[in-house]
């Protein structure tokens, strides 16, 4: 006889999705699962539109990682015209800066909306806090000042996406071969200096800092919990370059073990060779693994804990994130980090790091550059292309075809969120073992200790299912027979 807990939906995250807990007869936890229970139609819908569409209507996908759809479907137009990497060429040096520092600036502000917005309450008022307390409100309430900093910070990366891709949302700037526009003078030093209300990029870099000390102070208090909260193995992937570090728009995919030996490294163009999709009739989101291992030992975690635990060092020219790193790594003796709440201790590095490279990148002349474009010819067409990017979220796949005509014949996305499935529906397992009570199965404590360790992953259910309006929160327990026997309401 088991019985079965309900959270749903689970509340701050992208998109809409539940979670069932199963219990035994003496409440232990017999099983846990995150359910994505709406389904997606972009790979159908784009079908039959011209291929030069793709890039901007996938993007629609999602309302926070649009720049990241927006760059690998561009990736895979490349490749489709013939002038990508798949066909041993590359577009010029300016399409190419220019569509990283879109990369970085769309990382900057979706990592300080997921890791300010969606985690910071837990940080500053705890797990328990009452829920009229732990939200944005709350902290606004707390501390007005910070709040501030925080939109001041999201607000400049927003003008930078704005710079580089024409609009705040859904950008329009990337063509097949290259980009429309560069980056103006005037724009530049704006984002340089700050002006009509916009900060600096050396306040950027300050309060990026900040991020790194809010998550230092919380784990000199609660370092406990946050070790001990959910460790749960996976393997690690992301894309490098060819020192093996993190590359966030090209490279290779390296997957590495505990050890952090590496399991395989192949072309991100082979990965349909190299991985295979699991399904199950409780979720319309599949479950990528290894074929090679099999899906319980070949499922990968993707993300910013990912990407830490693959890099072995950042660029000499990005040195505060490199320190940060450095000791991200000593933490751990070197091994990687499988606890789920460094996940917020490696975003908050990769809010430096994408400060940083952003500095570098307004410092390269080559963004005002006027060779936008390398032309294809008849001949390189190849109909075929697969563009692969680090979202903030993880690892990012576009995939599309095209016949003579220009029409879109198919398109797979596979998106980091998928990637993490298996290793999220884990860390909701080690949750309900660690938080549910014997005596009192559902406390505030415990709903939000689950949702805690989903929120860790920033999961983009919005890229696999679609939400609207406020979330409440409904979690139901009913005994073997299906009758209620506990309830609470949220919201």
């Amino acid at each position: 006889m088991t019985r079965r807990l309900v959270i749903d939906p689970v509340t701050r995250i992208e998109g809409h999705g539940k979670v069932t807990i199963q219990l035994d007869e003496a409440n232990r936890v017999a099983g846990a699962r995150l359910h994505v229970v709406e389904f997606r139609g972009f790979e159908k819908f784009i079908q039959g539109h011209p291929y030069w569409e793709a890039p901007v209507l996938l993007q629609r996908v999602c309302g926070i990682c649009f720049v990241s759809h927006h760059l690998a479907g561009a990736k895979a137009l490349d490749d489709i015209v013939g002038v990508g990497h798949a066909s041993g060429q590359q577009i010029t040096p300016t399409a190419e800066k220019i569509r990283r520092f879109g990369h970085y600036a769309q990382q900057l502000q979706s990592h300080v909306a997921a890791y300010f917005f969606l985690t910071a309450p837990e940080m500053l008022f705890g797990v328990d806090a009452a829920p009229e307390k732990r939200n944005v409100l709350g902290l606004v309430e707390a501390d007005p000042e910070f709040v501030r900093r925080v939109v001041a910070l999201r607000k400049w990366g927003q003008e930078a996406i704005v710079s580089v891709l024409g609009k705040r949302m859904h950008g329009i700037s990337s063509v097949p071969g290259g980009v429309n526009d560069h980056l103006g003078p005037e724009a530049r030093d704006r984002l340089l200096h700050g002006a009509d209300g916009l900060i600096g990029l050396e306040t950027v870099i300050a309060y990026a800092q900040e991020a790194l000390e809010l998550f230092y102070a919380y784990h000199d208090k609660e370092r406990a919990l946050i070790d001990g909260f959910a460790e749960v193995p996976a393997l690690n992937m992301c894309l490098v370059d060819e020192g093996g570090n993190v590359d966030y728009y090209h490279g290779r995919l390296r997957i590495v073990d505990k050890n952090k030996n590496v399991v395989d490294e192949f072309d991100y163009h082979d990965y349909l060779d190299k991985f295979s999709e699991a399904t199950e009739d409780w979720s319309y989101m599949k479950f990528p693994y290894l074929k090679a291992l099999g899906r319980e030992a070949g499922s990968v975690r993707v993300g910013p804990l990912a990407r830490a635990n693959v890099t072995r060092s950042y660029e000499d020219a990005t040195p505060l994130a490199k320190a940060a790193l450095e000791r991200f790594h000593d933490y751990t003796g070197g091994k990687a980090n499988d606890m789920t709440l460094h996940t917020n201790w490696a975003r908050a590095i990769e809010i430096l790091h994408s400060a940083e490279q952003l500095r570098n990148l307004l410092a390269d002349p080559d963004l005002q550059g006027s060779n936008l474009v390398r032309s294809p010819s008849k001949s390189d067409w190849t109909g075929e292309g697969v563009g692969v990017v680090e979202a903030p979220r993880g690892t990012l796949l576009h995939h599309y075809g095209a016949d003579r005509d220009g029409k879109v014949t198919f398109a797979n996305l596979i998106v980091a969120t998928t990637h993490n499935n298996t290793v999220i529906n884990r860390t909701v397992k080690a949750v309900a073992d660690a938080f549910l009570s014997e005596r009192e199965l559902i406390t505030e404590g415990m709903m939000n200790a689950v949702e805690f360790g989903i929120r860790a992953y920033d999961p983009c259910l919005s890229c696999a299912t679609h939400a609207i309006g406020q979330m409440p929160l409904v979690v139901s327990v009913f005994d073997a027979d299906g009758t209620l026997v506990d309830e609470r309401l949220r919201g």
